[in-house]
């Protein structure tokens, strides 16, 4: 089979398109003919080393898959050939999804959204369950609340828009001033340019001094540091960031606020509670850009490219015969 093969970690031509064997499912396990793929920002800190001690090389990685059930081991009693799936690997757990087929534990792989393409099922499997967390199981976002998302054009971002409005609270989010439009059209109801103003005054401005029950971050910096000044009572912070740079908290100690730091684990529950939403017409996630297996270096470039212009997520075709025409426009 093809696979992206990451030899050496570094910059995004780390990558080498090489032939490999297809994997052989064991017991408990199913071989999925992958159909696409997607990038994010956990894919480039993996290639250029964030996580090295994790990742021994050469690597396979990659960490989103929809495709199509080939063969399932001994043992394994909810698949089939010929299903549909999704899924994201195990992250740290052996080969990525960068490659034509993929093995993985029955345990984890949920059936795709029937109204999905690959593609876009693809772009969700990681993010979905990653906002599915932080919003649901962590912040415990409850209805009649108020959130603050950072980066609400962002891949992780427009999903939160649309699951914090399907939970039934009112979201407020940071984009720039030409995705006011887009982040409207997936349900934030107030949207702050932070090029142009703080955040922290036109939150408080909005919430008459009240400030948001939660704040999800998706972007870093300084963010853990100021959520407290607009931050409610009892308010929590829920950020899916890998921050190295110590921050002060005093601030969060008067607003009894609580901090939740999440690496996102996987499990077919996840995917199945998103495919609810999917069916129900209240989550659909947007592809903004899609490049070939043999691209992938190009579209790792991109994704770091400050201000590149994607809206959600970029995707890999892996397989370009694949029923991937339902992208979002």
């Amino acid at each position: 089979m093809k696979a992206m093969i990451l030899n050496s970690f570094g910059s995004p031509e780390s990558f080498e398109l090489c032939d490999v064997p297809k994997p052989v499912p064991q017991a408990g396990e199913v071989l999925v003919r992958v159909h696409a793929t997607s990038i994010n920002p956990l894919d480039y800190q993996v290639r250029r080393g964030d996580y090295r001690d994790y990742v021994p090389l050469p690597a396979i990685t990659g960490h989103d898959v929809s495709g199509v059930v080939e063969e399932v081991g001994p043992g394994v009693t909810m698949f089939s050939p010929g299903d549909e799936v999704w899924y994201t690997p195990q992250i740290f757990d052996g080969p990525g999804s960068y490659a034509e087929y993929h093995v993985a534990k029955e345990t984890i792989i949920g059936r795709k959204p029937s109204s999905l393409s690959h593609l876009e099922a693809a772009s969700l499997s990681l993010v979905g369950g990653t906002v599915w967390e932080a919003l649901v199981e962590r912040a415990t976002l409850r209805v009649g609340e108020s959130i603050l998302i950072h980066g609400g054009a962002g891949g992780v971002g427009h999903v939160a828009i649309q699951v914090a409005k399907a939970i039934g609270a009112k979201v407020f989010t940071t984009v720039r001033e030409d995705n006011f439009e887009f982040a409207r059209s997936v349900g934030a109801d107030v949207v702050i340019d932070y090029k142009k103003e703080d955040y922290i005054s036109a939150i408080m401005r909005e919430t008459d001094g009240c400030g948001v029950d939660v704040v999800f971050d998706t972007i870093g910096g300084d963010t853990l540091s100021r959520s407290p000044d607009v931050l409610a009572q009892l308010g929590r912070v829920v950020t899916i960031v890998d921050i190295a740079q110590p921050q002060n908290l005093i601030e969060a100690w008067g607003k009894n606020a609580s901090y939740h730091f999440v690496f996102t684990r996987q499990n077919r529950g996840k995917l199945d509670e998103l495919t609810t939403l999917v069916e129900r017409g209240q989550l659909r996630p947007h592809v903004g850009a899609v490049y070939a297996l043999a691209d992938l270096s190009q579209a790792h470039t991109r994704l770091e490219t400050p201000n590149n212009g994607i809206r959600g997520k970029i995707v890999i075709a892996v397989d370009p015969s694949a029923d991937t025409t339902r992208a979002s426009s």
